[in-house]
């Protein structure tokens, strides 16, 4: 299974709490968290985009770094792992965000790979006249179907005559490509957006909600075999879930509850303000998150593995044996701490990382 980290660009992390370690981004904080994954041997290390954060007590993604530019300082000052940002194709024309990949591919010698992200946040685009209003909800995986085609135009030929409802290209060229075709990560939950993932990226992210349930993402995951299987295809599932490691249960147990304690209700409701927007009605999509989230009013948007690094790395392996899952991307509650904890304490316990161990050996 391969494991990834998804560092914070934005403040705070992933954790929507006043009571949650609080920080704001840097280059030279994601610096030291990638060099470590860099280190203890994780694949990937990839970055979102957030243009407008959700406010509340705790400020919660009001301060962000911009993804294409911080991993191209990252891949300057790394060697192996593999680094992700992400393009929100509402603000970069693609033939801008094509060339901006060859750019970082050239930097990291072949290392740079895209998430491409569809928008979902009304306020986000809106504060720049990018948002195109409530029709994009519905054709939003169409739009992003014709950037990617734009994309690999370019990357496979260097040009692209590509003429689509969304982007007419008129003898568009780019030079240089890159080293090696630059993979693609998406997102999508619902049917049209597990087609799309399947007909266009090589990884999607799959939802897997719920506290110490790493089995959880099956449905999700499934969904995404199953059009792969029909399509012909191979897009793996990455599974994006927190980790809170400590000792002992008790203590690992006991920080998840301080952070529960400081939930910044308020940035939560502006959140879901956002996101109830999406008329979605696919039970994989919207709905299926939204009505989680809101029940529960926990403070973050995506499961939670909690426990000793015993029970850390278990719980990791039952997720690896999920059919279907290529790998997991993680957060942490505070990301130096984590990282120096999973490397040092739980990776050495991870049996679904032993054929990586052994092939490196």
């Amino acid at each position: 299974m391969q494991l990834g980290v998804f560092i914070p660009i934005g403040n705070n992390g992933w954790l929507i709490s006043t009571t949650s370690p609080q920080y704001k981004p840097s280059f030279d904080l994601n610096r030291t968290i990638v060099e470590k994954a860099e280190h203890f041997g994780f694949d990937f290390a990839l970055s979102m985009i957030k243009l407008r954060g959700f406010g509340g007590e705790s400020r919660f993604w009001d301060w962000n770094l911009e993804s294409f530019t911080l991993m191209a300082g990252l891949a300057a000052v790394t060697r192996r792992i593999k680094l992700f940002a992400t393009c929100a194709v509402l603000t970069i024309p693609p033939a801008v965000a094509a060339r901006m990949a060859v750019t970082i591919d050239s930097i990291s010698h072949g290392r740079f790979g895209l998430n491409l992200i569809t928008g979902w946040q009304r306020a986000e685009y809106q504060q720049m006249g990018l948002w195109p209003g409530a029709s994009h909800y519905a054709r939003r995986y169409d739009y992003c179907a014709e950037y990617v085609t734009v994309l690999k135009d370019l990357w496979s030929s260097g040009v692209s005559n590509f003429k689509g409802d969304f982007f007419q290209m008129e003898d568009c060229r780019l030079l240089p490509m890159p080293e090696r075709p630059i993979p693609l990560i998406c997102a999508a939950q619902s049917a049209a957006g597990t087609q799309y993932a399947v007909d266009h990226c090589d990884y999607n992210f799959c939802a897997a909600y719920g506290f110490n349930q790493p089995a959880a993402v099956a449905p999700s995951v499934a969904r995404l075999v199953a059009a792969n299987q029909a399509a012909g295809k191979q897009c793996g599932a990455l599974v994006l879930t927190m980790i809170i490691a400590d000792e002992t249960d008790a203590a690992a147990e006991a920080k998840w509850q301080h952070y529960v304690a400081g939930t910044d209700h308020e940035a939560i409701a502006w959140r879901d303000g956002q996101s109830n927007e999406d008329p979605n009605p696919d039970p994989y999509g919207g709905p299926v998150r939204r009505r989680y989230l809101t029940e529960n009013k926990l403070p973050t948007n995506q499961g939670v593995l909690c426990g000793s690094y015993a029970k850390v790395a278990a719980m990791l392996d039952e997720m690896a044996t999920v059919p279907g899952v290529a790998g997991v991307m993680m957060t942490f509650d505070d990301f130096v701490i984590g990282m120096e904890q999973f490397g040092t304490r739980i990776m050495p316990l991870l049996k679904c990382r032993q054929p990586q161990l052994q092939a490196a050996e």
